[in-house]
């Protein structure tokens, strides 16, 4: 399904599923295919929008197929053109753009944590946690593979899909790859951004102010903001709408609509879930979701 159009996921032209831009020249699917359990997949083309910061579950593996990705990091803008590859390890936050004024288009892979790990202890030596030393790399030829994992998804040929979803993988650690940094809080301020964040988990719908926050963990709000962007990479607020749409793809994953699902996580109404889950994820919640079902009602059949 390509999806554009209305903020609850139906096209422009009212047939759910219809190619319609939100935006000139735009486009995204993102979808899962049943045979692939522990991966997401997104093909999209992107002109005018912009991803917030906001940081993933597991990791972030696309290939830019046309165009310049910008993406934003705590170190700096890197970007990627045709034949490039962007590589983002779990809880990394980042932001997305065009980095031309053509947009640019890309094939995605979202393996889950679990699915790196059993890959990189299958077929590599990296000692604890596997994960991406590059960011960026020119690897025309694993970007074709990637997108070929797309094809034979989107095709049903789910030999193909996990074979090459496999070969891509391990072919990434053992190029790109490294063991990634323990992230144990040392610090005060690191173990108090730990323990702000499990309160603003644990009180999604009902937060308490930065003030508040900080009382409660006996430091000043000042402190508490620069201790938790350093540990997460953005400030409270921030990861706090980060949190809650993930949160959201959760329940909309297991079937909720999307009006009761704004309310679950602590936005308003529908329509300011759809605002953030849109920036966030690239497709509306509505077409999230029918994503979903649809691949779960052919699973079953």
């Amino acid at each position: 399904m390509i999806t554009g159009g209305g903020d609850d996921g139906t096209a422009a032209d009212g047939g759910p599923g219809a190619a319609a831009p939100r935006a000139r020249g735009e486009w995204a699917r993102h979808w899962r295919y049943a045979e692939l359990p522990g991966l997401d997949l997104l093909r999209a083309r992107y002109v005018r929008h912009h991803f917030p910061r906001h940081a993933h579950d597991g990791y972030v593996v696309c290939a830019v197929t046309d165009g310049i990705e910008e993406v934003g990091l705590r170190e700096g803008v890197v970007r990627a053109g045709h034949g490039g590859l962007v590589m983002i390890n779990p809880e990394v936050a980042h932001t997305a753009r065009a980095g031309a004024p053509e947009g640019w288009a890309y094939a995605t892979l979202y393996p889950s944590a679990d699915l790196v790990a059993e890959i990189a202890g299958e077929t590599s030596a990296l000692r604890g946690t596997a994960g991406f030393s590059a960011t960026v790399a020119e690897d025309p030829h694993l970007g074709r593979m990637i997108t070929e994992v797309h094809r034979a998804a989107e095709a049903g040929n789910a030999l193909a899909a996990d074979s090459l979803l496999r070969i891509v993988v391990a072919r990434l650690l053992r190029r790109y790859g490294g063991p990634l940094p323990a992230r144990t809080p040392r610090t005060a301020g690191a173990l108090a951004a730990a323990r702000a964040k499990a309160v603003l988990t644990e009180r999604m719908t009902d937060p308490p102010s930065l003030e508040k926050l900080a009382q409660e963990l006996g430091t000043s709000p000042f402190a508490l903001l620069r201790a938790f962007k350093d540990a997460y990479g953005m400030p409270p607020h921030t990861w706090l709408t980060d949190a809650r749409v993930r949160r959201a793809r959760r329940l909309l994953e297991a079937g909720g609509a999307p009006a009761d699902t704004a309310v679950a996580v602590g936005f308003t109404d529908q329509p300011h879930l759809n605002r953030h889950f849109t920036r966030i994820v690239g497709v509306p919640p509505g077409a999230y979701r029918r994503e979903r079902a649809e691949q779960l009602g052919g699973a079953r059949t």
